[in-house]
């Protein structure tokens, strides 16, 4: 697998432009994961954290599973990997779980944030809300909060990625 990340357009409208940025993250974090092993993306390399780069794809999962079903169109959708009794389910790997389950369950989800989100204007209110405060968001603040979650955590792709290979780049 090769991950080709496009740069955002420069002069596009909001959607267009928020969308760009998100799936720009999107595909960095795949590129953070290309090329290594399910052992290595396993490895907790950034002590003491215990944070792998396929627990943080997990995660993502979570999250894009989280905003744009749950919150934005209402489904009652289930957690994937976290429990009411680990919380950070996601987090805590196993020798048999493996990149391929990963990144498919991942990639199905951006899948479903995609089609969820084409129902919704920027301005249009969730369906939804969220499972702790009960707010309402509007499609804007969750793609905002979506490049943010996802800027972040390829912040931490990056000093993992480096310590289990030494590869670097933005």
């Amino acid at each position: 697998m090769t991950t080709e990340r496009r740069e955002p357009a420069t002069t596009a409208d909001e959607r267009t432009m928020l969308e760009g940025w998100l799936d720009y993250h999107r595909e960095t974090l795949a590129w953070k994961c290309e090329g290594l092993s399910d052992a290595q993306l396993r490895t907790a390399s950034v002590e003491p954290s215990e944070l792998t780069l396929m627990g943080l794809v997990r995660h993502m999962a979570e999250v894009e599973r989280s905003w744009f079903r749950k919150v934005l169109a209402a489904e009652d959708a289930g957690p994937i990997y976290y429990t009411d009794e680990d919380r950070d389910g996601e987090f805590h790997l196993s020798e048999t779980d493996t990149w391929e389950e990963a990144y498919a369950t991942w990639q199905a989800e951006i899948e479903s944030a995609r089609h969820n989100a084409a129902r919704f204007g920027l301005d249009d209110i969730s369906e939804g809300k969220h499972r702790r405060t009960g707010e309402r968001f509007n499609l804007r603040w969750i793609y905002t909060h979506m490049i943010e979650e996802y800027a972040r955590h390829n912040g931490h792709a990056d000093l993992l990625r480096e310590r289990v290979d030494g590869a670097t780049g933005d």
